[in-house]
């Protein structure tokens, strides 16, 4: 396989000059070899996905989370990433929490997306879908609202994005951001939030079995 046409798929989907001029996505690590043989795909580099890489006989890791400093011993393995560009990519990261959820979007704000529901759903409902993603999410509701219907999704750290709809999920919410909160909004954590990234990374790839999916979990011990 040859790596740089894999790249161009995903950059076809989630191009790399739509990304925060702060992130770091794109090439890690990019040797010499153009060709690869196997790809491991993750959420987050870390010292154990680079050794699950190299005990499954990978020789690239795509993640979507970037490296901001490559440490040495990374540097004899592939490494790409795609990170805010996926996130704002059309079908991305919030799109595929919407999915997962049997909710269909109606628009986009920028890295928000938002659903409008035909009809309203209470809050605990809404609480026990996000439940079969997030087991330990927590939430606010200080104004003690029992219904919702329009609900803004932001995968990651997307409490700045709080907008104008009735209901809002992300992960990372601050405390003073939930205490001062005016709408209901849920925190299902930044892992939970993204880790279905590596699956979509995956598909976009189109590598088939010779992809496979790294094994992460949140590093909270609840």
């Amino acid at each position: 396989m040859n790596k740089y046409d894999i790249v161009t798929r995903i950059e076809e989907f989630a191009p790399l000059d739509t990304q925060e001029s702060w992130d770091a996505s794109g090439w890690g690590v990019d040797l010499e070899e153009k060709e690869v043989h196997k790809i491991l795909f993750a959420l987050t580099v870390t010292d154990d996905v680079v050794n699950q890489a190299r005990q499954k006989g990978c020789d690239m890791i795509i993640s979507h989370h970037p490296l901001f400093f490559v440490p040495f011993e990374y540097k004899n393995i592939n490494i790409y990433s795609a990170h805010t560009n996926l996130d704002r990519a059309e079908g991305g990261t919030s799109d595929l929490i919407i999915e997962k959820l049997g909710f269909k979007k109606t628009r986009n704000d920028d890295f928000v997306r938002i659903v409008e529901l035909e009809n309203p759903i209470g809050v605990e409902e809404l609480r026990d879908k996000l439940l079969k993603i997030s087991p330990k999410l927590r939430y606010i509701n200080n104004l003690g609202v029992k219904t919702v219907q329009t609900i803004g999704f932001c995968a990651g750290s997307g409490s700045e994005f709080i907008g104008e709809t009735d209901a809002f999920v992300t992960g990372d919410l601050k405390f003073h951001t939930a205490l001062d909160a005016k709408k209901v909004v849920f925190d299902i954590g930044h892992f939970e939030s993204e880790i279905f990234a590596p699956e979509l990374l995956k598909k976009i790839a189109k590598v088939g079995e010779n992809g496979v999916i790294a094994d992460e979990k949140s590093p909270f011990i609840y």
